[in-house]
Protein backbone atom coordinates (compact mmCIF):
# COMPACT_ATOMS: atom_id res chain seq x y z
CA UNK A 1 0.00 0.00 0.00
CA UNK A 2 1.30 3.45 -0.96
CA UNK A 3 1.62 6.21 1.48
CA UNK A 4 1.37 3.44 4.31
CA UNK A 5 5.20 5.08 5.45
CA UNK A 6 3.82 8.46 6.11
CA UNK A 7 1.58 7.21 9.00
CA UNK A 8 3.93 6.94 11.95
CA UNK A 9 5.39 10.26 10.73
CA UNK A 10 2.22 12.07 10.99
CA UNK A 11 1.24 9.87 14.06
CA UNK A 12 4.28 11.48 15.80
CA UNK A 13 3.48 14.57 14.37
CA UNK A 14 0.43 14.99 15.55
CA UNK A 15 1.17 13.65 19.58
CA UNK A 16 3.91 16.35 18.77
CA UNK A 17 1.33 18.82 18.47
CA UNK A 18 -1.09 18.17 21.51
CA UNK A 19 1.85 18.02 23.31
CA UNK A 20 2.53 21.47 22.10
CA UNK A 21 -0.87 22.43 22.75
CA UNK A 22 -0.99 21.32 26.52
CA UNK A 23 1.97 23.24 27.20
CA UNK A 24 4.24 20.19 26.99
CA UNK A 25 6.98 21.38 25.38
CA UNK A 26 10.04 19.14 25.99
CA UNK A 27 7.86 16.40 25.00
CA UNK A 28 6.60 18.62 21.79
CA UNK A 29 10.40 19.04 20.92
CA UNK A 30 11.26 15.53 21.20
CA UNK A 31 8.24 14.12 18.57
CA UNK A 32 9.39 16.85 15.98
CA UNK A 33 13.26 16.14 15.88
CA UNK A 34 12.10 12.53 15.79
CA UNK A 35 9.66 13.52 13.09
CA UNK A 36 12.69 15.55 11.18
CA UNK A 37 14.98 12.42 11.88
CA UNK A 38 12.95 10.40 9.67
CA UNK A 39 12.19 12.81 7.36
CA UNK A 40 14.33 16.18 7.21
CA UNK A 41 12.28 18.18 4.97
CA UNK A 42 8.87 17.36 6.88
CA UNK A 43 7.87 21.42 6.79
CA UNK A 44 5.53 20.91 9.20
CA UNK A 45 7.68 19.23 11.88
CA UNK A 46 10.23 22.40 11.02
CA UNK A 47 6.98 24.82 11.59
CA UNK A 48 5.73 22.89 14.81
CA UNK A 49 9.34 23.24 15.97
CA UNK A 50 9.65 26.87 15.29
CA UNK A 51 6.59 27.88 16.85
CA UNK A 52 7.53 25.87 20.09
CA UNK A 53 10.98 27.13 20.31
CA UNK A 54 9.30 30.85 20.02
CA UNK A 55 7.18 29.71 23.47
CA UNK A 56 9.88 28.83 25.06
CA UNK A 57 12.65 32.03 24.25
CA UNK A 58 14.82 30.24 21.83
CA UNK A 59 14.14 32.70 19.36
CA UNK A 60 16.98 31.99 16.78
CA UNK A 61 16.10 28.16 17.31
CA UNK A 62 12.43 29.61 15.90
CA UNK A 63 13.77 31.51 13.26
CA UNK A 64 16.06 28.92 11.90
CA UNK A 65 13.07 25.84 11.81
CA UNK A 66 10.35 28.55 10.43
CA UNK A 67 12.84 29.12 7.56
CA UNK A 68 13.63 25.36 6.86
CA UNK A 69 9.84 24.84 7.04
CA UNK A 70 9.52 27.50 3.93
CA UNK A 71 12.57 26.34 2.01
CA UNK A 72 10.93 22.89 2.33
CA UNK A 73 7.75 24.13 1.04
CA UNK A 74 8.04 27.75 -0.12
CA UNK A 75 3.96 28.54 -0.55
CA UNK A 76 3.88 27.11 3.20
CA UNK A 77 1.48 30.31 3.89
CA UNK A 78 1.06 29.40 7.69
CA UNK A 79 5.39 29.39 7.80
CA UNK A 80 5.91 32.87 6.33
CA UNK A 81 2.59 33.93 8.58
CA UNK A 82 4.37 32.57 11.81
CA UNK A 83 7.75 33.80 10.59
CA UNK A 84 6.42 37.40 10.44
CA UNK A 85 5.22 37.26 13.17
CA UNK A 86 8.08 36.32 15.12
CA UNK A 87 10.06 39.22 13.41
CA UNK A 88 7.68 41.47 14.22
CA UNK A 89 7.87 40.36 18.08
CA UNK A 90 11.42 40.81 17.90
CA UNK A 91 11.71 44.18 16.26
CA UNK A 92 12.70 42.75 13.13
CA UNK A 93 10.30 44.87 10.86
CA UNK A 94 11.62 45.16 8.23
CA UNK A 95 11.96 40.73 7.87
CA UNK A 96 8.74 40.99 8.93
CA UNK A 97 7.09 43.52 6.13
CA UNK A 98 8.75 40.78 3.54
CA UNK A 99 7.03 37.62 5.16
CA UNK A 100 3.70 39.17 4.58
CA UNK A 101 4.54 40.21 1.64
CA UNK A 102 4.74 36.70 0.62
CA UNK A 103 1.97 35.27 2.13
CA UNK A 104 0.18 38.05 -0.24
CA UNK A 105 1.75 36.17 -3.03
CA UNK A 106 0.98 33.06 -1.81
CA UNK A 107 -2.71 34.63 -0.84
CA UNK A 108 -3.87 38.22 -2.12
CA UNK A 109 -6.36 39.53 0.17
CA UNK A 110 -5.15 37.17 3.26
CA UNK A 111 -6.75 39.51 6.45
CA UNK A 112 -4.27 38.61 8.85
CA UNK A 113 -1.41 39.76 6.54
CA UNK A 114 -2.75 42.68 5.28
CA UNK A 115 -3.93 43.78 8.86
CA UNK A 116 -0.21 42.86 9.81
CA UNK A 117 1.75 45.12 7.21
CA UNK A 118 -1.23 48.22 8.15
CA UNK A 119 0.28 47.67 11.65
CA UNK A 120 3.82 47.31 10.79
CA UNK A 121 3.50 50.44 8.58
CA UNK A 122 1.62 52.86 11.21
CA UNK A 123 4.61 51.74 13.11
CA UNK A 124 7.25 52.73 11.44
CA UNK A 125 5.44 55.76 10.39
CA UNK A 126 5.82 57.10 14.36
Amino acid sequence: MSGAGADPLEARLNKGIEHKNKGEYEQAVAEFKEVLAADPKHAHAHLNLGLVYGFVGMFDESLTELEKAIECKPDFLEAHLNLGKTFCMLGMYQEAKRSFEAVLQIQPGHWEAKKQLLYLAQSLAQ
